[in-house]
């Protein structure tokens, strides 16, 4: 048996290829690279090392003539090719309560698909059960090609995942919460990739401040921090800006998408926000009571639904469940 590591909790799993894994197992990954260069959307941000991905080389961040809001992604944003998340007829009960029924999800290379739906909609269940937290009643779950049942470790060194509704132990530091998963991920030179995270989310001044006495904003970058200690491949990002101002959101969504650009990360994106939805993914999933209502591009289902906007659309989709 061996103890992995997860957010603040503890699991014991079987040694290969084969562990399975029970409705309270959570877990997590590894290293590859450490960000290097000047990045300006926290000062004294540091840039990512270039990706290596064939096909995002193209890839910009651009705005739209006459705009002065955020860069918004471009026609050359990477097509996805082989999908590196397959997800087939996911059910998954509790009892005599069926939180999915049926979810079917593809994610490329590179592509930010947005998971969208009111509270108790299954979002939360889905990404559970494409971490390997709990296991789905009916389904099939392949990442990199990968069955998740069968190389759950192998996939796990590979993904990370930030909530805002998931806490750190409070009474460490900053720099000891972040340097426990560092060590546990394999990281090579954890004070050097600390460092370089908290400057990259423009938070270095708590790296001797205790978790627990930290605002909520600043909680939320450390979460994100954590999120990319392995340099994750797929990244599953539970409302990542929730509890963040306008401005440090902007600045967050920059990193997020400078990730996504220069590393050809795979990300699954919740939010309430439907202006940083529109603004952050490529494509949209909505799920409503376990089921998937529609999917497309932001403007390809406002236009379907003959819906004035991406927010309509989503108060519609709830109020039709009430």
């Amino acid at each position: 048996m061996r103890v992995l590591p997860v957010d603040g909790h503890r699991q014991e799993g079987h040694e290969g290829d084969s562990a399975q894994t029970s409705d309270q197992d959570w877990q997590h990954w590894q290293h590859r690279k450490n960000p290097h260069d000047q990045f300006d959307a926290f000062p004294g941000a540091r840039r990512l090392a270039p990706s290596r991905v064939p096909g995002l080389e193209s890839t910009r961040l651009k705005r739209a003539p006459g705009e002065d809001s955020e860069p918004t992604l471009t026609a050359s944003s990477p097509e996805p090719v082989t999908p590196v998340v397959v997800a087939r007829n996911l059910r998954k009960s509790f009892g005599n309560v069926t939180a999915l029924d049926g979810v079917s999800l593809e994610l490329g290379r590179g592509e930010i698909l947005g998971l969208l739906g009111p509270n108790g909609a299954g979002k939360t269940t889905t990404i559970q059960l494409l971490l390997g937290l709990t296991t789905p009643s009916e389904g099939e779950i392949r990442l990199f090609g990968l069955d998740l049942t069968r190389h759950r470790r192998e996939i796990l060194q590979r993904v990370n995942f930030s909530s805002t509704y998931v806490s750190l132990p409070s009474n460490l530091t900053v720099w000891e919460n972040l340097n426990v998963f560092a060590r546990l991920y394999g990281v090579r030179d954890p004070r050097r990739k600390v460092g370089e995270l908290l400057d990259l989310f423009g938070i270095p001044e708590v790296r001797n401040r205790v978790t627990g006495a930290l605002s909520s904003g600043q909680q939320t970058r450390i979460h994100l921090a954590k999120a990319l200690i392995n340099d994750p491949e797929i990244l599953f990002l539970d409302e990542p800006t929730a509890s963040l101002d306008p401005d440090i959101s902007a600045k967050v969504r920059e990193v997020l998408r400078q990730v996504r650009t220069e590393r050809g990360v795979s990300m699954i994106y919740t939010s309430h926000n439907m202006a940083e939805v529109e603004l952050m993914c490529d494509r949209v999933m909505f799920i409503s009571g376990g089921r998937v209502v529609t999917e497309g591009t932001p403007a390809e289902i406002v236009k379907r639904a003959s819906s004035r906007s991406l927010e309509d659309l989503f108060i519609s989709i709830a109020r039709e469940r009430a």
